[in-house]
């Protein structure tokens, strides 16, 4: 197989970005539990030559909040080598100049706390769970309809994502409707946006063709990365569906049964 395909192009990896709930845990009540080998496959994976960040749309807590609970669940990982959308937007509206109303969990409220709010001039919303209620919705709404040139963020675009539980509708699906009653396109942040693949990749310092993505949700993790000129290989775990594999646009490089068989395969491309 040639060294550009899955896995063989493994060899001359010099990245790894992982996603996080669905490819490491599965997200429900308390913590979440740890998928089976993930906690080892991260440990062999810092172990190795390779470098390693973690990429993920959750907004349903701060960072620092989000990688302790990681760190209960037995994860190493550094606050730096974590990469949610939140910083992103907060850097988007200091630039812009941009007074957020915010349709967010409560949870992610303190990354906030040093943006103005007063008299809002744009919206971001998030994964904001049971918040998402037709109040809180229809006061968004307001907010962007009411301005002479609305301006919504959305932190991520997912349509779902698995928790213990079941399926749960994602921010995309909020995100859409904001965007039909106001007619407004919105600003991704996050997940599949190239402008946060690149600032990952930034961080790095490495090119997209040294770098593979691995993740559960084949557009927004494996499209996204592929968009950018990465490798993308999905995972059997979290919301991936066996449907993904026919799915009409997006084709993962690889796709495997969990993040412990990938990492595997990785390395022992690399011996």
């Amino acid at each position: 197989m040639a060294d550009t395909d899955w896995p063989g192009c493994a060899r001359s990896l010099k990245g790894v970005i992982l996603d996080l709930c669905g490819v490491l845990y599965d997200a429900g009540e308390g913590d979440g539990v740890a998928i089976s080998g993930s906690i080892e496959a991260v440990k062999k994976l810092k172990a190795s030559d390779l470098q390693l960040r973690f990429c993920t749309n959750e907004t349903q807590a701060a960072r620092g909040a989000f990688v302790a609970k990681l760190h209960r669940l037995g994860f190493d990982m550094s606050v730096s080598e974590v990469f949610p959308p939140a910083p992103a937007a907060i850097a988007v509206l200091k630039e812009r100049g941009l007074r957020p109303h915010l349709l967010v969990y409560d949870g992610l409220l303190p990354e906030f706390d040093g943006v103005d709010k007063n008299d809002p001039n744009c919206v971001v919303i998030g994964d904001a769970a049971e918040k998402f209620s037709y109040q809180n919705l229809n006061e968004a709404f307001r907010v962007l309809i009411n301005l002479d040139k609305p301006v919504l963020f959305s932190l991520g675009q997912g349509r779902y994502y698995n928790e213990q539980d079941g399926l749960k509708l994602d921010v995309g699906v909020y995100m859409k409707a904001l965007e039909y009653a106001c007619d407004v396109k919105a600003e991704v942040i996050g997940k599949p946006s190239p402008t946060f693949f690149q600032s990952v990749l930034n961080d790095m310092g490495l090119q997209p063709h040294e770098v593979l993505m691995i993740g559960d949700d084949l557009v927004n993790d494996v499209g996204g990365a592929q968009h950018c000129g990465m490798k993308g290989v999905q995972v059997r775990t979290g919301k991936f569906r066996p449907s993904d594999e026919r799915h009409p646009t997006v084709t993962a490089d690889g796709t495997v049964d969990n993040l412990a068989q990938a990492v595997d395969m990785i390395l022992n491309q690399r011996r």
